[in-house]
């Protein structure tokens, strides 16, 4: 039905995702709309096959085995004043007081959920399924702080295209659906997405199939087909990150198997005979480090020192444009230098031999990675091992060789027992300060644009690693033959002589491990070429820009959606790991200025803009004069 003659359609807008990264945007709506748009009304329309709050990857329907990487005083989707946002703060609680405040009888959580939140300690790692509960809460608590005149709406379903209407309106459309959703603007949240497969993973596809293989590719672990993989058989693991972990916890505890400790606090695994044998190597060959599992003391570094927003104003103003390597790189290993220097001069001094102001003014000076920042760094810091060193940091088995395949499983568990101890050792908290200093350094990135796999993959392994009982568990499976590492620089074939799978690794050469089953542990690269999702596929191929990283383009300033010109579009917003100005995260630990948490609330803000801006008060329009029935005949 058209609308009558001096009135508007009520102003719409269509989030497509409605995970974490979604409630978060409808958080920002909420905390800004009554500055910006007043008592208008409003509708908002919520796309997603999931439930809203923890969408897809933190859904409730999931295995309760599976952990969050964060400690629960870790995680909030609420701003504080830490956050540079010219919206207002809306405090709200991490994820551990919101657990405090069920225990205390103020908020009711689902039954299955009941007894997790009982247990939860600030320092434990929560299930994804209480961290869904969290969420959920979170998404219901913005749906509440909205103004009375906006109104929420629901549509568990998939969005699949966005066309302009002949007014500028946008039509979102929706799987199975004969009619779009109108919108004034559409904003994309679609959080962690599958990709069609690469040229060596339609390969590897094809020779299993020819041979009666397994072959998993790059997924949500969650979603594979586990079921493939058989007890007592040998299978490859090419990933040693968090989707690995994952793939650990499904096909050991989840398969029956169970855990012992010991008088000596040492982990037994007893198998349930179900498992199979997972051989698992990387580029690295080691497992992402362990999470910090003391609670920060002391003043944190003064971050940021010398990759703050004068310096990317500076890169961004350079007419050549900015090469990541050359102008960027130097910067981030200054920056995570001063940190771990910082922290190492202030709380652990009778461990250097100069006062911390002789040695800033000297650093401060010198140049990432020269002769003289080598020679500043001995004099003034006596053992190697209180010294950063960021290539040995990221590629630990660079020339480490061993004499066989025994040889690299004790030496592949001592690395992790030596991970574990220094990262559970207060005496070590410059690398809390480093990690500090990698969020710092997420926050200005992310107004540089697409700036390659290399960071990413870096602070990951760094600051996003597994809980620390984790690699406890991983150690107890290496000791009961569960886990057999591979090494680095894992090389991964078909060999169609022998119908398998090889694998072998620079850590000991010519030694290889054959298997019938290949397991891809990693995410799908967020590419927008290869995407599988049609709604962000569709968008590509009619004109939205994409870099040569293959991440959709948008404005850092906004996150309006950029053509292949470079110009934004005024209606289309998209945030997430599938851009070029993602972030860490869409929750984040509280007090560090999530870079998440303004890129949220920018956008929020310049919707809220958009919309009030034209929505102005109806124009009374005289109706056209009725038709009489003889009019009609005529």
């Amino acid at each position: 039905m058209s609308p009558a003659a001096g009135t508007r359609l009520r102003p719409s807008v269509v989030l497509v995702g409605a995970g974490p990264r979604g409630t978060g945007v409808l958080e920002r709506i909420a905390a800004n709309a009554p500055e910006l748009y007043g008592d208008a009304p409003l509708d908002l329309h919520l796309v997603d096959p999931h439930p809203p709050g923890g969408g897809r990857i933190w859904r409730r329907a999931q295995s309760p085995l599976l952990w969050m990487n964060s400690t629960a005083e870790d995680v909030t989707m609420f701003t504080d004043d830490s956050v540079e946002l010219a919206g207002p703060v809306r405090p709200g609680p991490s994820l551990a007081e919101w657990a405090r405040a069920v225990r205390d009888g103020r908020l009711v959580v689902p039954p299955d959920v009941a007894a997790d939140v009982a247990a939860l300690g600030p320092r434990d790692f929560a299930g994804r399924r209480l961290q869904s509960a969290y969420l959920r809460w979170v998404y219901e608590d913005a749906v509440a702080a909205l103004p009375p005149r906006v109104t929420v709406h629901e549509h568990r379903g998939t969005a699949v295209r966005i066309s302009d209407g002949r007014d500028g309106r946008q039509q979102v459309w929706l799987a199975g659906r004969p009619d779009p959703l109108p919108a004034d603007a559409v904003v994309l949240t679609l959080g962690h997405l599958e990709s069609q497969p690469g040229t060596e993973e339609r390969q590897l596809t094809d020779f299993a199939n020819r041979h009666g293989l397994t072959y998993l590719p790059p997924a949500f672990t969650a979603d594979s087909d586990l079921d493939a993989l058989r007890p007592g058989e040998p299978v490859l693991v090419r990933g040693f990150g968090l989707a690995f972990v994952d793939l650990m916890v499904l096909l050991t505890e989840g398969r029956g198997g169970t855990y012992a400790t010991g008088r000596d606090g040492e982990l037994t695994y007893h198998p349930s005979g179900r498992e199979p044998v997972l051989h698992v190597g990387s580029r690295r060959g080691v497992p992402y480090h362990s999470k910090i599992g003391y609670p920060p003391v002391g003043d944190r570094p003064p971050l940021p020192r010398f990759f703050g927003p004068t310096e990317v104003d500076a890169l961004l103003a350079r007419p050549g444009g900015v090469d990541f390597r050359r102008d960027v790189r130097p910067l981030i290993d200054k920056e995570l230098g001063f940190a771990h220097y910082h922290r190492l001069f202030t709380a652990h001094a009778d461990r250097t031999r100069m006062a911390w102001p002789d040695f800033e003014e000297k650093y401060a000076a010198t140049e990432p990675g020269s002769a003289a920042l080598q020679a500043l760094v001995s004099a003034a810091v006596p053992d190697p091992a209180d010294r950063l060193d960021l290539d040995a940091l990221d590629h630990p088995l660079d020339g480490v060789r061993y004499a066989d395949g025994a040889a690299l499983q004790a030496g592949l568990r001592g690395h992790v027992e030596a991970d574990l101890a220094r990262r559970h050792d207060p005496a070590h908290s410059p690398d809390l300060a480093v990690f500090l200093a990698l969020l710092s350094v997420y926050g200005q990135l992310v107004r540089l644009g697409d700036h390659g796999p290399w960071w990413h993959g870096f602070f990951s392994f760094l600051a996003s690693g597994p809980p620390g009982p984790r690699l406890r568990q991983l150690l107890a499976l290496s000791r009961a033959g569960v886990v057999r590492f591979l090494g680095a620089g894992l090389t991964v074939t078909a060999d169609r002589d022998r119908g398998v799978f090889r694998a072998g690794s620079a850590s000991v050469p010519g030694e290889w491990t054959e298997a019938r089953a290949l397991v891809e542990a990693r995410l799908p690269e967020p590419t927008v070429a290869r995407t599988r999702d049609r709604l962000l596929a569709a968008l590509h191929a009619e004109g939205a820009r994409a870099t040569a990283g293959g991440l959709l383009a948008v404005d850092p300033a906004d996150g309006r959606i950029l053509d292949r010109s470079g110009r934004p579009h005024p209606r289309r917003f998209a945030l997430g790991p599938h851009t070029d100005a993602r972030g860490s995260g869409a929750f984040t630990r509280p007090r560090t200025n999530a870079p998440a948490f303004r890129q949220n609330d920018a956008s929020a803000r310049a919707l809220l803009t958009f919309l009030r801006d034209r929505t102005a008060p109806p124009v009374p329009v005289p109706a056209p004069p009725s038709r009489s029935d003889d009019a009609a005949d005529r």
